[in-house]
């Protein structure tokens, strides 16, 4: 009789969705992720793999596990005929290499018949203890694109993703592009765009389109789930189906870096992901609640109406002279603001009702371990308490990323700026022949 590992066995008698079907766990795939490591295992079982790109909101086909073929025949009456019967292991992850996949089974006899087979296939391949049951799955139809989406280590750039034409032809066709994670909507569009089946994807010979903006998000979650789970090798999902009707991972496969290897030694993205761990919730005085984090490339259009919202006089006292709202709002000054290096910049933003009403800026000095910071507010949310919350914000930031000194330079008119400095701390110096402040934080 078939035995779960004592430290999976939860796992997977937990239901698909760890937090709902509409809200994806993301704790769930660190503990599946954990739980492998310390039964000394590198590799995810199919329906393991499948699980955690659930617990990231990528859809997946229903998949039960079956250690019997008596629980195999129940789990393909509960899913509904035809199924498919794939290899369920601990230690094999290209199952069709072993005899270990039997498709469009459409009764209790074809059922047990290709269990008993994929069993007496994977022993005489790979041996018997490589066989640890099945898995059955609905008989999707393919009326759609099939895709492979994954990702691998590179020595160099660390995670890499990949894009593009999957299948059993994946690597005769050679159809992919690559991209470093995290990525945005925006660079994720780019990576499908380097591939010919994009344009397939938009329809051709009548066909319908597939919803291009959410393989946009799906991409995009897919890249964060790189991002945040170091543990993992390798990760790919082939096929991913798409058709008008949406998208289904079919397949997919994980490999783990092994429990000996510590977090440190782990392979870091070339860039870091977006600091969740940043936002914070900020209730102001007359009860008004604000989001504070960290800004985001698509925040661009946003911002670009928050700087409608600033007189002359505070865009003068922020960059110490007039400019335009032409200028402040042209894209490639947005670009340089909104598309951040996190290592080197952080931005806070304040965020109202879906509208961002402040920024708070900390800029590491090169070469230092200085940094100068800047805080801006709406007009309309001025004298509310938001400026010296901000500025609180960004000197948690700043502690936190092992800055030593923050600086700023303050026009000397500019009284409420001085004022909400010396109560975050700083020390003041009056520089007459520049007509500022300077103010200094040692942390």
């Amino acid at each position: 009789m078939f035995q779960y590992s004592d430290n999976l066995r939860g796992l997977y008698e937990t239901p698909s969705s760890a937090a709902g079907d509409d809200i994806p766990d993301h704790g769930f795939a660190r503990r599946i992720v954990e739980s492998a490591n310390a039964a000394g295992r590198t590799i995810l079982t199919e329906f393991e793999s499948k699980q955690v790109l659930k617990s990231y909101g990528v859809p997946a086909v229903e998949t039960m596990v079956a250690p019997s073929a008596d629980e195999a025949v129940r789990s393909a009456k509960e899913l509904g005929y035809p199924v498919v019967l794939k290899l369920f292991s601990e230690t094999i992850t290209h199952k069709t290499d072993v005899g270990g996949v039997q498709l469009n089974l459409r009764d209790e006899t074809s059922v047990r018949r290709a269990f008993r087979e994929i069993e007496a296939s994977v022993q005489e391949k790979a041996g018997p203890g490589n066989f640890l049951g099945v898995t059955v799955q609905p008989m999707v139809k393919t009326n759609g694109y099939e895709l492979i989406l994954g990702s691998s280590v590179d020595a160099q750039f660390g995670p890499v993703l990949l894009f593009g034409a999957g299948g059993q032809l994946v690597e005769v066709f050679g159809d992919r592009s690559l991209a470093l994670p995290p990525l945005n909507s925006t660079l994720a569009r780019r990576m499908m765009e380097r591939t010919k089946i994009f344009e397939a994807l938009k329809g051709v010979r009548g066909r319908k389109p597939v919803d291009i903006a959410a393989l946009e998000q799906l991409i995009v979650r897919f890249s964060r789930l790189v991002s945040d789970q170091p543990r993992i090798k390798e990760i790919d999902i082939n096929p991913l189906l798409a058709s008008p009707d949406g998208f289904l991972a079919l397949d997919a496969r994980v490999v783990l870096h092994g429990p000996e290897t510590p977090e440190s030694g782990l392979p870091k993205s070339a860039i870091r992901p977006y600091p969740a761990h940043y936002i914070a919730t900020w209730i102001a005085k007359d009860g008004a609640r604000l989001t504070i984090r960290p800004i985001r490339p698509e925040d661009e259009p946003a911002i670009a109406r928050f700087h409608e919202t600033l007189s002359e006089r505070s865009v003068y006292f922020r960059y110490f002279h007039v400019m335009k709202l032409s200028q402040r709002t042209s894209h490639e000054r947005l670009l340089r603001i909104c598309f951040v290096d996190y290592d080197r910049e952080m931005a806070l933003v304040a965020e109202f009702e879906g509208r961002i009403v402040g920024v708070g800026r900390l800029s590491k000095l090169r070469g230092t371990t200085d940094a100068e910071c800047a805080v801006i507010i709406s007009d309309t949310f001025q004298g509310r308490g938001l400026g010296t919350e901000l500025l609180r914000s960004v000197l948690e930031v700043a502690r936190a990323e092992k800055v030593a000194r923050v600086v700023a330079d303050i026009l000397t008119e500019n009284r409420s700026m001085q004022k909400i400095c010396q109560k975050a701390g700083f020390k003041l110096r009056h520089v007459p022949q520049n007509d500022v402040v300077a103010a200094e934080l040692a942390l």
